[in-house]
């Protein structure tokens, strides 16, 4: 199936050039820059589906004139080009959100609005992506770190520790000042999706690693992990220690994984790992849940990625009776 033109209905006529753009308007209403980046790429490959131009955005582009058969075309043909059902329901969600924001700004009525939404959520199961760090790469890429004398392998050390000990979303840990360290409690306290506050705790050892960090970041308030100059100095803003960008703090996993010749692995990977090694050591999922900041433990479930071998030996510890 082809995708439908974005292009004006012969009747309806196009909305006034200093109107509002809904891409823009839903955009700048997240609060999470990596929501606002998910669902930008979302929106983007929607308008490249609409137009066929593989460059094109959706600012500026006529949502408000998607009608329900355009929408359900466009359901249609991710199903078509093979999307998984989690990716094509992760776009109808962005799509469905922008054509929200161009009700509220006045650009459709409120049937049309419903009626272009009203499509159905697509079903199916694939095996997840992503990867568990087995114990072995977690060494490996720390000792990268550590054999490194450098304050930017001291830091490095303490980021990567601190991803593994708390779970964190790489955002999350960019966003973290030494304000939200509380070393009596052996805490941060961290603001995650949705501006909802929980507190993470840390391993002794990412304890040790972190106040090698702060000996020579210093203790002055600011970002509690920054970047660092050629000189290595930290980075100041307004004064204080400036904060990382979540790609930062990708980059520095994957140049330290690299370094030791383990593969590529991603923030969201620790993420899953610490996930994993809860969930084997025991601990409940509704806990394992709260502290990684989910607000369904379905979706803590769904990050699970331990090895297949692991539950090969669950199962091998039943015994069928009479046998």
């Amino acid at each position: 199936m082809l995708p439908v033109s974005f292009t004006a209905p012969a009747d309806n006529t196009p909305v006034p050039a200093d109107n509002p753009d809904p891409y823009r308007s839903y955009l700048e209403s997240l609060s999470s820059a990596e929501s606002r980046r998910t669902m930008r790429g979302c929106l983007d490959r929607i308008a490249r589906l609409q137009t066929g131009d593989p460059d094109t955005t959706g600012a500026g582009q006529p949502w408000h004139l998607l009608r329900y058969q355009h929408t359900a075309a466009i359901r249609a043909t991710m199903i078509n080009q093979g999307w998984s059902a989690a990716h094509i329901n992760k776009h109808l969600v962005a799509l469905r959100r922008v054509l929200k924001e161009a009700w509220r700004l006045g650009n459709m009525t409120a049937d049309e609005y419903q009626q272009a939404t009203d499509l159905q959520a697509v079903t199916g199961h694939r095996l997840p992506a992503g990867s568990h760090m087995p114990k072995e790469v977690l060494a490996a890429v720390l000792a990268d770190c550590d054999n490194d004398d450098s304050i930017t392998g001291t830091r490095d050390a303490a980021v990567i520790a601190a991803l593994y000990s708390t779970g964190c979303r790489r955002t999350e840990l960019a966003r973290l000042t030494i304000a939200d360290y509380d070393p009596g409690d052996r805490s941060l306290r961290v603001l995650g999706k949705g501006q909802k506050e929980r507190r993470v705790y840390l391993t002794s050892q990412t304890i040790s690693r972190l106040h090698r960090w702060l000996s020579r970041r210093g203790r002055q308030p600011g970002a509690l992990f920054c970047p660092l100059s050629k000189a290595g100095r930290p980075r100041i803003r307004n004064g204080v220690p400036a904060h990382m960008t979540g790609q930062a703090i990708a980059d520095i996993l994957a140049r330290r994984s690299r370094n030791a010749d383990v593969g590529h692995y991603t923030p969201h990977d620790m993420r899953r790992t610490f996930i994993g090694d809860l969930l084997d050591a025991g601990v409940d999922l509704a806990t394992t849940q709260q502290l990684v900041g989910h607000s369904s433990p379905d979706t803590t479930a769904r990050y699970d990625r331990r090895p297949d071998s692991r539950r090969r030996d669950a199962v091998d510890r039943l015994e069928l009776p009479g046998v």
